[in-house]
């Protein structure tokens, strides 16, 4: 029986974590969302958020450590609460990953449209072909070899988190010769709506690691899994955190901690920061970056959602999805399904197939918001899990750890929601709480899987 090769080693399982959640792309988008919310207390709410993250990273990392599976969620919650339910969590998550890998073909578009513009050479046309070639690109990679992907998407992420650093640096720099840095981005007082305002800043901190436990769909591929998928997840979290709060420091502190209003209004913070700081070339070069990382996306979030669509083929979805490239060791049809799901969606809304056009920015935005709310889902029934596994087991430490996680996660949830978004965004709940409801019915149609 042919198998998925296990020669996958941490930077492999790091950079399928880190591609996923594409802390370049966070920090071009989620500053000014948080600075919205919380002001010149946005870098705060990073902080917060990146040991709120750990908490939840830890009872991946239980999880992971005691079953490691290419299922992920679905493995995890299928053990504490039966095949029901971790079938539906694991379609769910299926649901955010499509979401993550078809948004990013958008984004990809929009960035490179704008770097075109700042050539003066109009592409709006070419979003569709552009998104296109990017996600069939991210599809090949996938297929081929999964240890050179998982090692290309290591690569391109860093080497976008290095450009945006180095603005970082050039802002620290110009800040300390004209007026010395501050210590306000840190305090709760920063906030001009007190500590609700705070929170809700908090909610686009959390989402800005959403996939970091993406290398556990990489258990079967990895050496010594249960060390080094738990290593991964806590890299890709506390290294995103840290990255997070020193470039929305650096972001506050460039435009000025009395400047928040025009920052909230700002449609590309880095672009503008770069022009002041380093030059106008370097706008050119962080929307190259920026692209680098949103494809890095593509494939980490395709790498993640065929190894998940596997392993759900493999508990009885569908026979023909487990099937395995006799080559090159890859779940390859699991591959090409997942391609088609984030393919179709993106083709109709740019092409304006049934409807209006959708901008590729606005499909970014939309595609992201679904892939984010249903991750939030499944986040949360794996924190409940790990609390119900650990008081079986009396160990009280992680069961009191995974209802803190549960807590914070369910918070958040209700802070995306209400009050109720304006349309389109507020039919994504009610698509999301349509696709659970699927994963639900999913076993009922197929029987096998109750029993997976």
């Amino acid at each position: 029986m042919v198998t998925l090769a296990r020669r996958q080693g941490l930077p492999e399982a790091l950079g399928l974590s880190i591609a996923v959640v594409a802390p370049s792309v966070g920090m071009a988008f989620n500053v000014v969302l948080s600075v919205q919310a919380a002001g010149a207390a946005a870098p705060l709410t990073f902080v917060i958020g990146t040991l709120v993250m750990l908490v939840v990273a830890l009872s991946f990392v239980a999880f992971s450590r005691r079953q490691p599976d290419a299922g992920s969620a679905y493995a995890y919650i299928a053990h504490a609460f039966g095949p029901w339910l971790g079938v539906a969590a694991g379609w769910t998550m299926l649901l955010a990953y499509l979401g993550y890998c078809s948004s990013m073909g958008g984004l990809i578009a929009d960035f490179i449209i704008a770097a075109f513009a700042e050539l003066g050479v109009h592409a709006d046309a070419a979003a569709l072909p552009i998104g296109m070639l990017a996600i069939l690109a991210g599809t090949w990679l996938a297929w081929r070899d999964a240890q050179t992907a998982s090692r290309l998407m290591l690569v391109l992420e860093l080497v976008s988190m290095a450009a945006i650093m180095v603005l970082a640096i050039a802002i620290f720099i110009h800040v300390n010769a004209a007026h010395g840095w501050s210590s306000l981005p840190f305090r709760p007082r920063a906030a001009p709506g007190g500590v609700s305002a705070l929170g809700y800043g908090l909610v686009f901190a959390i989402l800005s690691f959403a996939g970091f436990e993406g290398a556990a769909t990489l258990s079967e591929e990895t050496d010594d899994p249960q060390r080094t998928v738990p290593l991964a997840m806590l890299g890709a979290v506390l290294g995103s955190g840290a990255f997070f709060v020193v470039v929305s420091y650096a972001v506050v502190l460039g435009f000025g901690t009395g400047r928040m209003s025009a920052l909230a209004a700002s449609p590309a913070p880095l672009d503008e920061l770069a022009r002041t700081n380093v030059g106008a070339g370097f706008a050119l070069a962080l929307d190259l970056a920026n692209t680098v990382s949103a494809f890095s996306c593509i494939l980490g979030s395709l790498s993640a959602a065929s190894r998940l669509l596997f392993a759900l083929g493999r508990a009885g979805l569908s026979p023909s999805l487990a099937v395995i490239d006799a080559q090159h060791r890859t779940p390859a049809r699991a591959v090409v399904v997942c391609t088609i799901l984030a393919l179709v969606p993106f083709c109709v809304a740019l092409s304006g197939v049934g409807g209006g056009r959708v901008r590729p920015g606005d499909y970014y935005g939309d595609l992201s918001t679904i892939g984010t709310l249903a991750l939030i889902l499944v986040y949360g029934a794996v924190t409940v899990a790990e609390s119900v596994e650990a008081a079986r087991l009396r160990r009280i430490f992680w069961s009191v750890l995974g209802a803190a996680g549960a807590f914070c996660l369910a918070w958040a949830l209700a802070c995306s929601i209400i009050p109720v978004p304006p349309p389109p965004a507020n039919l994504w709940p009610v698509l999301v709480v349509g696709w659970v409801c699927a994963g639900l019915l999913l076993p009922v149609l197929r029987p096998r899987l109750k029993a997976a």
